[in-house]
Parts: structure tokens; sequence; C-alpha cells
């Protein structure tokens, strides 16, 4: 069993990192495997929705970690997204990223638990959290809870260590969805099936 943790931050080792190593931890106490990947400082190419991932099941920009981020969270059980707050809302190459890693994909992703990790200095933590959350809930992926909402507080990585609640936080969502991944395995073993969509009815608002 495994967890995908994306960094959406541009600092390798910054405050992102911080919260989501402490997630990584206890989900590794929790006997899940984890692999974390970083955004970095490259421009990450937006959505222009052209379509041609319906076909490949890969987007057709190549030269950042989007497609390989698809190939991993096809492979684990669960994905965590990590991001900075950015005007009260994630970093704006996470969003991209997501963009174009659920775009016409995301059928792939239902039913593995997910989550969303923000990490501010003061405010917009809610916002942000909000914002990526919706990736999950149009994905029909389980969006996992902790004992708060899923941010931590502090400008550096030594002041984001201090908040102690923050940290603890981290830690809950790490056994809350160690346990979620364990029970939906379990579920599948005694025969127990996940839903069956039903067929899109798209319906667009028009006059």
């Amino acid at each position: 069993m495994s967890v995908l943790l994306l960094n959406g931050s541009p600092h390798p080792k910054g405050c992102t990192f911080t919260a989501l190593s402490a997630v990584a931890a206890q989900l590794e106490k929790n006997g899940i495997e984890t692999k974390m990947l970083q955004l970095g400082v490259k421009p990450i190419q937006c959505c222009i929705a052209c379509g041609k991932c319906k076909d490949t099941g890969h987007c057709v920009f190549n030269d950042d970690h989007v497609n390989e981020a698809i190939d991993l969270l096809r492979a684990a059980e669960g994905f965590v997204v990590g991001s900075p707050v950015y005007y009260a809302g994630p970093n704006g190459g996470v969003c991209s990223f997501l963009d174009r890693m659920f775009f016409l994909k995301s059928a792939q992703y239902a039913f593995k638990p997910a989550a969303a990790v923000v990490s501010c200095r003061r405010g917009g933590a809610s916002a942000s959290f909000d914002r990526l959350n919706k990736y999950f809930t149009i994905a029909r992926m389980p969006v996992v809870s902790s004992q708060y909402w899923n941010s931590v507080h502090g400008n550096t990585p030594q002041e984001v260590l201090q908040d102690k609640e923050g940290l603890q936080i981290m830690r809950t969502l790490a056994d809350n969805m160690a346990w979620l991944i364990k029970c939906i395995a379990a579920g599948k073993a005694a025969g127990v099936a996940a839903p069956t969509p039903e067929p899109w009815e798209p319906t667009n608002f028009i006059r």
C-alpha cells in the first residue's frame, strides 16, 4: 500500500515540505509506503483543454512531473496534495499541475482516499484548503479528514515545527488515511465492490 504526496511549493525543503513530511512519517508508522514529488521552480504549463489525454491517458506536455504523477497515482492507494498559501489560494503552479493531472483522467483515481494540506504564515488557509479539495470531490475520491482543517502555520520550517497543533493535525490525518486505505482493502478482500458509476449526463446551463 502506498500514498503519493505532491509538494506544491517551489521550495523543496520549506514549510509545505515540513508539513507533508509529518504526514509521510506517520503513514509509514502505519505500514503505508510514501512517495513525494516536488513541483520545483520551472514554469508549469496550464491545461489548454485540447482533449488529447482522453485517448492517451497522459498530458501532451511532457516537460514536468504531471505524467509521472498520473502513473504514480494510478498505482497508489492514496493521495495528499500540499501547497503554500498565496493570496488566500493555493500556489498557481499546483493548480495548473492538478488541472492537467485530473482533466479527463480522474476516473482512474476514483475511490482512492485523498487529502489536502496547506501552509500559511497567518491567513488564507481555509480558502486554499477548500480549493484543493474540489479536485477530489469531482473525482469521487473519499476526502480524508483530521481533527481540524489540514493546515500548519509559520513563515519558516522552524516556525512550522513550533506549531504543535498543526503537526498533530498532520499526524491525525495520516492515521485516518492509513485506516481508511486498510478498510477499503479489507472490503475488497471481503467482496465489497466499489459503486458502479451511472453514465454521465452532461447538462449545460443554456437558455
